[in-house]
């Protein structure tokens, strides 16, 4: 049996549910906090809560309003394809904290326990492309800039988080020291040199057609309905070439899909068929190394798993290589 929804604003619903249970050990690391909430009506919603103070990921950008509140509020989010989805319910201001309500998704989402097999890549690429395509040329306003996304975890901006006490700053911080040493000298100085300065690479990107992305693109923030991808945690938004997204996806989860790291990159060409620009996907998979480059060196080295360590040692070395090719190239 269904339950009418009430007239009473969601705000006013939220704060007087009739349930809220702490997510704690979820996938983000960046300081939000997440709440299930039982609405009086029988709705079982998801409520985040950020803000500059306790986000890292906003304080390291300056940002005083969330990009996914942004993306909510201009009605981005409303304007996505048919088989690409959001869970966004409502959204608010409360002083500097921003609230952001969603659909409890439950199990539907994805952890990184769960693999993706060729098949299920080829069809999540697939809707991924299509949202690349809807928005490919057309004005995406109100989002943080390229350059900030790029520079994101730039140890110059993470050093000043790392006494208050976020274990991610202090993992990037590490992960960018290992990266030096590990790295051979060529491209370790030209990374560190787009950290400090990511204007050429951003410049070198929006030079070319650009689109809606996601920004987080990741297992993790996804959810399979029917026939629909919906995309979670849009609180990394911003305007740039599709491969940006893609190459952070390749970047980020080669160790839970089925399916080569080339192998992805060409479905997504042959998704986006004469709307591919190989010059993006070269550059932004120079980004992907800038923007994940410390994860990488850090379970390279690190990693408790001999078996994994020898793994992304092999991965480090092929986006390194990656990066090589497009540093030779002189796109910047």
């Amino acid at each position: 049996m269904s339950v009418a929804k009430s007239s009473t604003p969601l705000r006013e619903q939220v704060e007087h549910a009739t349930s809220r249970t702490t997510l704690a050990g979820h996938a983000g690391k960046s300081g939000a906090s997440l709440e299930r909430v039982v609405l009086a009506d029988g709705r079982r919603l998801v409520v985040k809560r950020f803000s500059p103070r306790d986000d890292l990921l906003m304080a390291s950008r300056g940002e005083q309003v969330g990009s996914e509140y942004v993306a909510w509020s201009t009605g981005l989010l409303d304007r996505l394809p048919s088989g690409v989805g959001h869970p966004v319910v409502g959204a608010w201001l409360e002083g500097d904290t921003t609230v952001v309500v969603m659909r409890d998704l439950g199990d539907e989402v994805l952890t990184w326990e769960h693999r993706l097999d060729r098949p299920r890549v080829r069809w999540m690429i697939r809707r991924v492309a299509d949202l690349h395509l809807a928005f490919l040329g057309r004005p995406v306003e109100g989002l943080a800039p390229l350059t900030d996304h790029l520079a994101l975890f730039a140890p110059t901006r993470m050093r000043a988080h790392v006494d208050e006490g976020n274990p991610l700053a202090a993992a990037t911080v590490r992960g960018w020291e290992l990266f030096g040493e590990q790295v051979p000298d060529d491209v370790a100085v030209a990374v560190a040199g787009l950290l400090d300065d990511p204007g050429p690479l951003a410049d070198a990107l929006l030079r070319r057609p650009s689109t809606l992305l996601h920004g987080d693109l990741a297992t993790v923030n996804m959810a399979f309905e029917g026939d629909r991808l919906v995309l979670i945690d849009w609180a990394m938004a911003v305007h740039g070439p599709g491969p940006v997204d893609v190459a952070r996806f390749v970047a980020g989860c080669s160790q839970v899909v089925d399916a080569g790291r080339e192998e992805v990159l060409a479905e997504y060409a042959d998704a986006l068929g004469p709307a591919h620009d190989e010059q993006a996907m070269r550059l932004a998979l120079l980004a992907g190394l800038v923007w994940l480059g410390w994860n990488k060196a850090l379970d390279a080295a690190l990693h408790p798993d001999p078996d994994k360590r020898e793994r992304e040692r092999d991965d480090l070395a092929w986006w390194v290589s990656q990066a090589r090719t497009t540093l030779d190239a002189h796109l910047l």
